[in-house]
């Protein structure tokens, strides 16, 4: 989605932002807060502040990418600014729920199985130390690029990539040793 370079935004063009970009905003706010209710929150603050700075939208960036830093930003500040306490709820599901669908039916078992396993190694992301996570969790689940990584962290690309690299070798060696329970 490509946003005109305008000093403002009215009403409509909020609504197009959170339709199209509303899931990542409240994944990303998510998996850096660890909570549904700060994470709604979050997200909610993200387009309020998208309609009051969308003068400061140079466009060097997507639109995605500008959103994503806000997320990034505000859900720090909420995190900083807050005493938090951060408890994964049994029951809580994780934002890519559902995204793994097929077209054929496959049985109640092998679905419960793969979505157990998907359950499984979304705890063990979330559990990765905040500079590890976030760059994998924008690399996988939003699609970006290193240089867009780069841009939304304050990291080199360099970097960006190191702790993408470290932040799999981390999960798959704890969901390696989780698994063998």
């Amino acid at each position: 989605m490509q946003m005109q370079h305008s000093a403002e935004l009215n009403m409509s063009d909020i609504r197009m932002l959170m339709e199209f970009y509303g899931e990542d905003v409240w994944n990303y706010a998510y998996v850096i807060t660890r909570n549904t209710y700060t994470a709604d929150d979050v997200a909610q603050d993200v387009f309020i502040k998208a309609y009051q700075k969308v003068a400061f939208f140079r466009g060097e960036a997507s639109v995605k990418t500008w959103l994503l830093k806000i997320t990034r930003n505000t859900a720090l500040s909420y995190l900083r600014r807050a005493f938090l306490r951060r408890v994964v709820l049994i029951g809580d599901h994780s934002p890519g729920d559902g995204l793994n669908g097929t077209t054929s039916s496959p049985s109640a078992e092998s679905e419960y199985l793969k979505q157990e396993e998907a359950d499984e190694l979304w705890q063990e992301v979330l559990k990765l130390p905040g500079k590890f996570r976030d760059p994998l969790v924008l690399r996988v689940h939003h699609q970006l690029s290193i240089e867009e990584i780069s841009g939304i962290t304050g990291l080199s690309p360099g970097t960006v990539k190191s702790r993408i690299y470290r932040a799999k070798q981390k999960v798959a060696a704890r969901f390696g040793r989780s698994e063998r329970r």
